[in-house]
């Protein structure tokens, strides 16, 4: 395992995902300032999602064809442009201000915004990319834990650029923008100068050479048929989409038993936290002593108590001793699923699987919001948590029959994709 690269692509991914959770929480206030209704507000966020739906195959599929360090630069690239964008909004709004009424003027802004971020989720293929390189870098017995750097780097990006985005935010909603811009043009220098291709030229050659259909959702339905692989996307679709409600409905959740904003923060900063302890060392103690499938059903139990939990408790030191599970159980099942699913395929469709699985993940985060909101404003605050266990209880299920007692070879996948 070449531990210089790993250090590369995990400063790489730690970066561009600082400069994403600098204005990530700001958006709804940004928008809301020039007259975004909570509808719009909601679709300004979900326009992320579902651009990076669209996005994040292409570019995981592009790698594997032209190398994952031009798709790297790609991708930050549009992201600085992203940022950009959401930094001059509100000074062209002011500006034409000064010849249109009040309304065209905000108008124009959350135009702006939106094409912002549908910019930045069309591009957002770096997780998705940073992974492959991972697997490429990586031997099977080594890819949970180098995945898991991913994950870590993923958690202190979050943990770091939220609370630095807000204090920022004092000087104006622009502010946070510019300086994500400037932090995403210091990520596209480094991995200009520092980060070395992962996939040989003889490799991007013969990669060329094997004719795989574009990103579609015949080839999506393809790869969930599949024995091996369509297993492990489906169980990604449904643990992401739990952990993604939990995560967008957290807030309101708190709100309703009465947490204040700072300790929201906190709280979710303290998840973080383990997260990051947990992909970034006790991971790869896990994977040596125990097998992927093992920690996959074990993590599954684990959240979905952790959820049932969750649903019944109403005071913040009995939520702290809940979510220590979770979080722990949170990060298990995101490294070692991606790790399965690296080695359920063929080494020249490793992009491309983990860009399906990418996009099964947008998927789970434009609906987790409003199946979320749904369930606590119609039912109460105990719904999303006993939803959430319901469908990690059926994902036991699903593991235990498709995966743990389906003995099946990973079958060399080209001419299955070739053929779908």
């Amino acid at each position: 395992m070449n531990n210089k690269r790993l250090f590369s692509i995990f400063l790489v991914v730690f970066v561009d995902l600082l400069g994403f959770g600098l204005i990530l929480p700001l958006l709804p206030f940004y928008a809301e300032q020039y007259g975004a209704t909570p509808f719009v507000t909601g679709l300004l966020v979900a326009s992320y999602a579902a651009a990076s739906l669209i996005g994040s195959p292409i570019l995981g599929r592009l790698s594997d064809r032209y190398g994952r360090r031009p798709i790297l630069l790609l991708s930050v690239f549009g992201t600085l442009l992203g940022f950009l964008l959401l930094g001059f909004a509100a000074p062209l709004g002011e500006a034409l201000a000064r010849w249109l009424v009040p309304s065209a003027a905000n108008a124009f802004v959350i135009g702006v915004l939106f094409l912002a971020r549908i910019l930045d989720g069309l591009t957002a293929g770096n997780i998705t990319v940073a992974q492959a390189y991972i697997s490429d870098v990586t031997d099977e017995k080594n890819r949970a834990r180098g995945l898991g750097l991913i994950g870590a780097a993923f958690g202190l990006g979050f943990i770091i650029g939220p609370a630095l985005g807000g204090l920022l935010s004092k000087a104006g909603y622009s502010v946070p923008a510019f300086v994500a811009a400037s932090v995403a043009t210091l990520n596209l220098t480094a991995i200009a100068l520092f980060l070395p291709e992962s996939l040989s030229l003889a490799r991007r050659e013969e990669m060329a050479q094997i004719q795989r259909p574009p990103f579609t959702l015949s080839a999506l339905l393809v790869a969930l048929r599949r024995p091996v692989v369509g297993p492990l996307l489906h169980l990604r679709f449904f643990y992401g989409l739990a952990f993604s409600l939990f995560q967008s409905i957290f807030s309101l959740y708190a709100q309703a038993i009465g947490l204040t904003s700072d300790r929201t923060g906190y709280v979710l900063a303290y998840v973080g936290l383990l997260s990051v302890i947990v992909q970034g060392g006790l991971i790869g103690v896990l994977t040596k002593r125990f097998r992927e499938n093992s920690l996959i059903i074990t993590g599954l139990w684990v959240m979905g108590f952790s959820f049932v939990g969750w649903a019944l408790t109403r005071n913040l030191g009995t939520l702290l001793i809940v979510l220590l599970p979770l979080a722990v159980s949170g990060g298990v099942l995101n490294t070692v699923i991606q790790s399965a699913l690296t080695k359920s395929v063929a080494r020249d469709e490793l992009g491309g699987t983990l860009g399906l699985a990418g996009a099964l993940e947008s998927v789970t985060r434009v609906i987790a919001p409003t199946i979320g909101g749904f369930l606590l404003g119609t039912l109460g605050v105990w719904a999303p948590g006993v939803f959430c266990a319901l469908m990690l209880l059926w994902s036991v299920w699903f593991t235990y029959r498709r995966i743990i007692l389906v003995k099946k070879p990973i079958v060399p996948p080209a001419a299955e994709v070739v053929n779908g």
